[in-house]
Parts: structure tokens; C-alpha cells; sequence
């Protein structure tokens, strides 16, 4: 497996927030980065906290010693300069409200927080007070996210027209113990997995300048059959099947489906058409895979090398599920490096997904009002 790439800096201390389920592959991808070292950790279990220490201990560089207790505990430890929010949907903006007052910067999961409004005033109050958001997702950092990236600046299917996206059910019925938080506020496919689709299309097509909606929900109460399952049956809450048209502010249109009842398929993941060619771009989700390009008249796709080293290989959840390189890009940006997975990316991609539900209500387009900067392509492929 590659160590990300990364700017040589002196090391920050990071506290996470959240031992729940991915909080050991934060751990374990945030332990690739020379340059950062978690401090501290919290959770509304006190018990979970203290495994929580335990897991990230084990995977501390030597002489690093990982406290744990609750979220207050964590704000009032002077070490810990970056506050890493893996708390519920719904709780990210409790804690990164805490953790801006603490004086912290803060790297947030996706989304930024489940309420627009919130989530602009928090950006608000992190700019008056000299702090740095930094949100997921972060795979568009990956080879895969910034090869795409270089295709479409330089030239290669020509001017970009449109896009397709289509966001599928990852079956989580079957094997999640327990996915009710999939089928509630703060879940559903636009708030879970959309935020990686329009993240991307983002990075290779700038900001979303009108987003028309619809959405509805499919079954109203799922069947749960996942080995060892904690429920039975789930009563859903939210939008399960939902349509879009993105226009960017470009010009180019992409069209959106983003599904919990699209089980089975023959779809992409992500396409833009050019005026001279194709480029499929592979599941956002992850950070490596295969980006192919098909020229118009070719006879078949081309795979485009890698820009960046790969983070794993692109068939393996192991590796492809650890995060980390969006904390490491916040900490470089710190001390001057781009910050590129900035909360002004993460803001605008809520405003995208909400606007598909509100817009659909409204029966008319929605015009944006945020935009962002275009993340920076990475350093070496700028280079190139």
C-alpha cells in the first residue's frame, strides 16, 4: 500500500470525535501520514472512548500517548489543534460548533451538517475566528479523482457538454446489522453517497450553478436480513429514489439518479461527454480504479495511468475505505500549502443535494447560492 503524498511540515496533533464505524479506518489512514498524530479521543460512551484510545494508541507513532474522554475533555486539551468530527449526520453540528468556540479547527464527515443554513453560519464563524474547516469527501484527492482531473484540463475529450451520475443501492439491508440510520434524517442517497458523486463532478467541472429535483420513496418499510441483525425492519423517513439536472456554472448539464431501490444494473458511475471523447470515471467512493477515456471513432476505451500513486488496489475495501488524505490536506493548508477539500466545497455540495429535494417540492429550478473555488489539482499533477 502507497503513504499518500505529503507536504513536509512539523506534525499536528489531531482529536477525533466519534468511535463508531469508521473510526478505525480514520485511525488506521491517518497513521500513514508522518505528520500527524492523534492525541485524543472522545464519544458519548465512555466505554467506547477508552477502546477508541486503545485502537489509536496502537497505531501511534512511539512517545505518543492518546487520552480519551468526553467531547469536553477533548475541546479543553491545548494538544489537539485539528478536531476530527465522525459523529452521526445529524450530531456534526453540534460538535463543530464546540469545537470552533474551543478555538479548533475542525475536518468534518460528510455532509458538512444536514442544515444549510447551520452549516453557512458555522463557516461564517470559523472565518471570524481565524479558523479552517476542512470537510469530506476526500476521495476526489485519490489518483482516480485527479487523473480524471487531468484528462479534462487537458483538453483530451474535448470541451465538456454534459454528465451522467448514478448513485445505487449498496444492499446494506443484507449485511449492516443494523442500517436505520440510512433511512432517516440524515440519511438516504442524496445526504450518504451523494455527497462523493457531486464532490467529483466538482473537481473535474467547477461549481453547480441551478439544480432542478425530484425525489420519492420507494418501499416504506425495509426488511432487514443481514447476519446477525439488531432489527427486523425499518420504518424509512426520507427520499429513497431521487432525479436531478445539475447546470454548472460552465454550462455543462449532468444528470443525476441517486437510489436505495436501484439494486440491480448495468450503470456507471460517473460520465462526462466531451466534444471529442468520453471519460468514465470510476466509483467516487474510493480513491483508485481504472479512469478510461473513448475518443470519438476509437474502437474501445483507453485506461489512463495514474497521476498520483494509488492508495490500494481499486477491488479492495481494505484499502480503499481508509480516509485520511482530507485531515492531511487541511493540516498542510495550516501552514500555507492549497487547501482543497475546503468547507466551502462541502458547504456548496449540500446546497447541490438539498436543492433536489427542495426544488423537486417547489416544482421549479433551484439557483445556487454558494459557489466555491475549484479545488487545486494536487501537486503533482500541477507539476506535470
Amino acid at each position: 500500500m502507497s503513504t499518500p503524498a505529503e507536504p513536509t511540515v512539523p506534525a499536528i496533533c489531531i482529536g477525533i470525535v466519534g468511535c463508531g464505524n469508521i473510526f478505525e479506518r480514520y485511525v488506521r489512514g491517518i497513521a500513514r501520514f508522518p505528520g500527524l498524530r492523534i492525541v485524543h479521543v472522545a464519544d458519548v460512551d465512555p466505554e467506547r472512548a477508552k477502546l477508541g484510545a486503545e485502537t489509536a494508541q496502537a497505531a501511534a507513532p512511539a512517545g505518543t500517548t492518546v487520552r480519551h474522554g468526553s467531547l469536553a475533555d477533548l475541546l479543553a486539551d491545548p494538544a489537539a489543534v485539528i478536531v476530527v468530527n465522525i459523529t452521526p449526520p445529524t450530531v456534526h453540528a453540534h460538535v463543530t460548533e464546540a469545537a470552533l468556540r474551543a478555538g479548533k479547527h475542525v475536518y468534518v464527515e460528510k455532509p458538512i451538517t444536514t442544515d444549510l443554513g447551520i452549516a453557512r453560519a458555522q463557516l461564517e464563524l470559523a472565518a471570524a475566528s481565524g479558523l479552517t474547516v476542512g470537510g469530506a469527501p476526500d476521495t476526489f484527492l485519490g489518483s482516480a479523482g485527479q487523473t480524471a482531473r487531468q484528462v479534462v484540463d487537458a483538453g483530451t475529450i474535448g470541451d465538456p457538454v454534459g454528465a451522467t451520475a448514478f448513485v445505487t443501492h449498496s444492499r446494506a439491508e443484507t449485511w449492516h446489522p443494523d442500517p436505520t440510520f440510512l433511512f432517516k434524517p440524515g440519511g438516504g442517497p442524496v445526504l450518504d453517497l451523494g455527497p462523493y458523486y457531486v464532490t467529483q463532478l466538482v473537481n473535474c467541472l467547477g461549481p453547480v450553478a441551478e439544480v432542478y429535483g425530484t425525489a420519492r420513496v420507494g418501499a416504506p418499510v425495509r426488511a432487514v436480513t443481514a447476519p446477525g441483525r439488531l432489527v427486523d425492519s425499518i420504518d424509512v423517513e426520507v427520499e429513497t429514489h431521487a432525479n436531478a439536472v445539475l447546470t454548472f456554472a460552465s454550462g455543462v448539464l449532468a444528470s443525476m439518479v441517486l437510489s436505495f431501490d436501484i439494486w440491480d444494473h448495468n450503470l456507471p458511475y460517473l460520465e462526462i461527454y466531451g466534444t471529442r471523447g468520453t471519460l468514465s470515471i470510476p466509483d467516487p467512493n474510493a480513491y483508485d480504479g481504472d479512469v478510461k477515456v473513448r475518443l470519438h471513432g476509437a474502437e474501445d476505451w483507453t485506461v489512463v495511468p495514474p497521476v498520483l500513486p494509488v492508495q490500494g488496489p481499486a477491488d479492495s475495501f481494505e484499502h480503499q475505505m481508509l480516509r485520511g488524505p482530507g485531515v492531511a490536506d487541511l493540516a498542510a493548508a495550516l501552514h500555507g500549502a492549497p487547501h482543497r477539500a475546503t468547507g466551502g466545497l462541502a458547504l456548496h455540495v449540500l446546497e447541490v443535494l438539498d436543492a433536489i429535494g427542495t426544488s423537486g417540492k417547489a416544482r421549479t429550478p433551484a439557483a445556487m447560492t454558494t459557489t466555491c473555488a475549484r479545488p487545486a489539482a494536487a501537486a503533482a499533477v500541477a507539476a506535470d
